[in-house]
């Protein structure tokens, strides 16, 4: 019968005694050279690919790689060739091939990550332009035009008179 009782996660990583490796010690040590592996790899490929792609395993000398759509997948396997040939000279000389697979999940990911960036960049440019208001006298002038005008550009034209005197930038997140 298993020995069911309660252990402490320190005791399954850390079982050193007497030279026994704790359960989990090979998982753990698997899971950090696959994430070193990783990195090497993303070193490896172009920076617009590091979002969307991922080693995923290694084994008996085939490496697994993740990406996020069929797109993506197109673009590594023109890597593909640089990449085998790169990592059998530096890392992985046992390395046979390399074999690319979707994992739609990649995509969420890989989404936060570019729109992240994007984000920054967008806040950065934001801070350096300024920003444009709508006086009284051009507000008033869309209104008069809004009652001379059939009836969708009229209450397009009176919405756009509204934002008098408020930042453009107030518009931009009313759209989203």
């Amino acid at each position: 019968m298993r020995d069911s009782r309660p252990q402490s996660l320190e005791s399954l990583f850390d079982n050193v005694s007497g030279g026994n490796k704790g359960p989990l010690h090979d998982v753990q040590q698997r899971a950090i050279a696959l994430l070193k592996l990783n990195r090497a790899v993303k070193g490896l490929l172009p920076s617009q690919l590091h979002p969307w792609c991922r080693v995923a395993n290694y084994r008996q000398g085939h490496l697994i790689l993740e990406t996020a759509n069929a797109s993506w997948l197109m673009r590594l396997r023109y890597e593909q060739p640089s990449l085998l040939s790169a990592l059998r000279a530096q890392i992985l000389p046992s390395l046979a091939s390399i074999d690319i697979r979707i994992n739609p999940a990649l995509a969420a990911k890989g989404d936060e990550t570019v729109s992240g960036k994007d984000n920054l960049n967008a806040e950065n440019k934001n801070s350096d332009t300024p920003h444009r208001q709508l006086s009284e006298q051009s507000a008033e002038t869309l209104r008069h035009l809004a009652s001379h005008s059939p009836e969708k550009l009229r209450k397009i034209l009176e919405r756009l008179a509204s934002l008098a005197g408020e930042g453009t930038s107030k518009t931009s997140q009313q759209k989203k």
